[in-house]
């Protein structure tokens, strides 16, 4: 009889262990994410590129012609990759309220060249919707390899947009769409001097139109992006020539994963399109001007590639290395030293020597070459790269 009493009081115990132990995991929920890094970059580059991008390797950025950039041989150091941000959770009637706002120290547009804080994303999500400020449904950012070269693969779609997007599948397996905020670079080329090219002013009338499938498997995923755009130049000049126009963007953007072995993933990535180059890496304009004066403009086509590889050799090592290349088909009125090709490559070893601790070297390659002046010219760096995460997390009852 004592035995049978000592097992139900067992039972008993162990019954209330467990339900103490599901009412903390329900009780308990994660409210806010607050993460970051310090990062230092230090390196050599042998050649030269645009000072505002003394420490990347953007093709694009190199000399377009014999020292455009002044002397070979310069030191570097920077913390430019430096990141805060913090995520947010929330409880309500139409499900999980997730949010986003995160930025980092290396300065763009007006402040390109400046250690300044830059906003990467500032985005909410509620059950199958999503707004603000995120990655383009057209990107695939885990196509991205582990590097420290900050500026990554040239041939990559990587753009961060403003946006309104639908989610109908989420998941490993998914299906996004979104109406992105318009925009578009123009080359006035050759003729960027005349008069008659003073006024003319962009017109977007219309959002761009993304969108992205991803299939999960268990090597990985594959997935197909688009994207559909619309743009036009409207002559503000009141004279006998009316350069106005407009041109339609598109593009298709095949990527994936794969997991070669459980310690070896290949990304890969092919992209074509026309007028789409703002949303890629690295690249120059979207429209190019022509020599017909009825039809101006011309979205210029663009194919990128990415192929890397990343290994995991231990708990303390890994290296990736890789190859990305894009290629501008230019048109007939752009100067003849606008960009044409880019190819970059890099490999590394990093080393995790403790938990949260990162560092790491790197050699990278870069060449640039012109429309049709025959200019060509090419980049190489050694990179020592430092690293500290951090983060915490806060739950609420």
């Amino acid at each position: 009889m004592l035995m049978k009493q000592k097992g139900i009081c067992m039972l008993l115990l162990l019954i209330m262990v467990a339900a103490t132990g599901m009412a903390q995991e329900t009780t308990e929920q994660k409210a806010l994410e607050i993460y970051g890094f310090i990062m230092m970059d230090a390196g050599y580059n042998a050649n030269q590129i645009h000072p505002d991008w003394y420490d990347v390797v953007r093709p694009t950025k190199l000399p377009s012609y014999e020292g455009e950039f002044g002397t070979n041989g310069n030191t570097y150091f920077s913390v430019r990759q430096t990141r805060f941000g913090t995520k947010g959770y929330l409880q309500t009637p139409l499900g999980e309220l997730k949010t986003i706002f995160e930025f980092e120290l290396f300065g763009t547009g007006v402040d390109a060249g400046q250690t300044t804080i830059r906003l990467r994303h500032a985005y909410a999500e509620l059950g199958h919707f999503g707004v603000g400020q995120y990655w383009s449904p057209f990107m695939d950012i885990d196509v991205f390899p582990n590097t420290v070269e900050y500026w990554g693969p040239p041939g990559m779609a990587f753009f961060r947009n403003i946006q309104i997007r639908y989610m109908p599948i989420m998941g490993d397996t998914r299906l996004t769409f979104a109406l992105e905020r318009p925009g578009a670079s123009a080359d006035q080329g050759v003729y960027s001097g005349r008069i008659e090219l003073e006024d003319v002013n962009s017109h977007f009338p219309l959002p761009d139109v993304s969108a992205e499938y991803r299939h999960a498997f268990g090597f990985g995923y594959v997935e197909l992006a688009g994207i559909l755009r619309y743009m036009a130049w409207k002559d503000m000049n009141d004279d006998e020539i009316d350069l106005s126009g407009h041109a339609v963007g598109w593009g298709l953007n095949l990527s994936s994963n794969v997991n070669i072995t459980k310690a070896t993933v290949g990304r890969f990535q092919v992209l074509y399109g026309q007028g789409i180059e703002n949303y890629m890496n690295d690249a120059p304009v979207d429209v190019g001007i022509t020599n017909d004066i009825s039809n101006p403009g011309v979205a210029l086509p663009v194919l990128g590639i990415v192929a890397f590889v990343d290994q995991k050799w231990n708990d303390k090592f890994t290296s990736s290395a890789g190859y990305s290349m894009i290629s501008i088909t230019n048109s007939e009125g752009q100067d003849p030293s606008a960009f044409h090709m880019g190819h970059y490559a890099l490999a590394n070893l990093l080393y995790y020597p403790a938990q949260n601790a990162m560092a790491g070297v790197e050699l990278q390659y870069g060449t640039r070459e012109n429309y049709s002046d025959g200019w060509n010219t090419s980049i190489f760096k050694v990179q020592l790269s430092f690293k500290y995460n951090f983060g915490h997390t806060f739950y609420r009852k």
